[in-house]
C-alpha cells in the first residue's frame, strides 16, 4: 500500500471526523450519524496501517481519533451491581471453566511432583539432614511442634489476613508473570510444591503424616486449586505469546489479559474463603474429619461453581473478557 496516497485520499475524512468531535454534544442528528459513519471509516483505516504500512505519528493520530470516536459513540458507561453479578456469576467462573484444559493437568503434575518429593524426603535420611539438623527435624515434626503451632501462632482474624495476602500475591505473580512465555509459573509452582512436599517427607519420617494432612486438607485444597488456576491461566497468557491463533498477536493477548485481570479478583476473593477457614478452621478445635470435611466441601462448592455456572456461561458465549462495546475494534485477520 502506498502510504502516501492512501493519506491523501482518506485525510479529509479524518479532518472531519475531528472536527465533529470538536463540536461534541451540539451536533444535528445528521452530523451525529456522519460521525458514526467516520468513525467506522476511520476504524477501518486504522487497521489497514497497522497491517500494511505502519507508521509511528500516523498510528498515534488515528488510534487517538479512534479512541475519542469511540468515546463519543458509545459514551461512558460507569460499572454497577449488575457488572459485579453477572462476574460473579458469569464472567469469572466461565474464564476458569475455560482455561481448565491448563489448570488441570498443572495441578495433577504439580501435586505428583509434591508427592514424589515427599517420598524421596521420607524415605532417604541423607535428604532429611541436608534441610536440617536433628534436633532441629524433632522440633519442627514433634507433637505440639512448629508445623502444628504454626496456624496457631497468631490471632486467627490477623493471620487469615496475613494469609490471604501472601497467597494473593502468588496468583498474582502467577498471571503477571505467565506473559513471559509461563516459565517464570513454572518455577513458582515447582517452590511450592517443594514446601510441600518437604512438610510431608518431614511428617512421613516421624509417623506423623495424618497429622500434616490434617492441618493442611482443611484450607490447602481450595488454596492450591486457586494457585493450580492461576498458574494454568498464566500459562495460557504465555502460550499466546507463542501461538496467538487467527487473531493479531496483540489482540490475543490484550484479550487474554484482561482475562486475567477479572481471574485475580475472582481468585482473592477465593483465596479469602482459604484464608478464612486456615485462620478459623484448621487451628480449631473440631475433630479433624470436621476440618476435612469442611476443606472437601469448599472444594467441592468451588468446582460446582464452576463447572455448572461457568459451563453455562462459556458454552452461552462468556469467555470472561469485558463487554464487546468495551473491546478495541480490529479487522479480521487471515487465517
Amino acid at each position: 500500500m502506498d502510504l502516501d496516497v492512501f493519506v491523501t485520499a482518506h485525510h479529509a475524512e479524518w479532518d472531519r471526523l475531528e472536527h465533529l468531535l470538536h463540536r461534541g454534544r451540539r451536533l444535528t442528528g445528521a452530523e451525529a450519524d456522519e460521525l458514526v459513519t467516520l468513525y467506522q471509516r476511520t476504524s477501518t483505516h486504522l487497521s489497514h496501517i497497522q497491517s500494511s504500512a505502519p507508521d509511528p505519528l500516523l498510528t498515534a493520530r488515528l488510534t487517538q481519533l479512534v479512541a475519542r470516536a469511540r468515546s463519543a459513540v458509545t459514551g461512558t458507561r460507569r460499572a454497577t451491581w449488575r457488572d459485579a453479578a453477572h462476574f460473579l456469576t458469569a464472567g469469572f467462573p466461565a474464564a476458569v471453566y475455560r482455561s481448565r484444559r491448563w489448570w488441570i493437568p498443572a495441578a495433577l503434575t504439580s501435586i505428583a511432583v509434591a508427592a514424589v518429593i515427599g517420598w524421596w524426603i521420607g524415605t532417604h535420611p541423607e535428604a532429611q539432614s541436608a534441610i536440617a539438623a536433628p534436633d532441629a527435624l524433632r522440633q519442627m515434626t514433634r507433637p505440639g511442634g512448629e508445623y502444628e503451632t504454626y496456624y496457631s501462632s497468631h490471632p486467627a482474624a490477623s493471620f487469615a489476613a496475613q494469609v490471604w495476602t501472601n497467597n494473593a500475591q502468588a496468583t498474582a505473580m502467577c498471571l503477571v508473570l505467565g506473559a513471559f512465555l509461563g516459565i517464570p509459573v513454572l518455577w513458582i509452582l515447582f517452590l511450592n510444591m517443594l514446601n510441600l512436599g518437604v512438610g510431608i517427607g518431614l511428617m512421613s519420617s516421624a509417623g506423623r503424616l495424618d497429622t500434616f494432612l490434617g492441618l493442611v486438607l482443611p484450607h490447602g485444597l481450595l488454596e492450591l486449586t486457586a494457585v493450580f488456576v492461576a498458574a494454568g491461566t498464566g500459562m495460557r497468557l504465555g502460550w499466546t505469546v507463542v501461538d496467538p491463533g487467527p487473531r493479531t498477536r496483540r489482540a490475543a493477548l490484550a484479550e487474554q489479559g484482561r482475562a486475567a485481570v477479572g481471574m485475580a479478583i475472582g481468585l482473592a476473593l477465593v483465596l479469602f474463603v482459604s484464608g478464612m477457614i486456615e485462620g478459623f478452621v484448621t487451628p480449631s478445635g473440631l475433630p479433624t474429619w470436621a476440618r476435612i470435611t469442611i476443606g472437601i466441601a469448599a472444594e467441592l462448592a468451588f468446582l460446582v461453581y464452576v463447572y455448572v455456572l461457568g459451563g453455562r456461561a462459556a458454552r452461552a458465549g462468556e469467555v470472561g473478557d469485558v463487554e464487546a462495546t468495551a473491546r478495541s475494534a480490529e479487522l479480521p485477520t487471515a487465517a
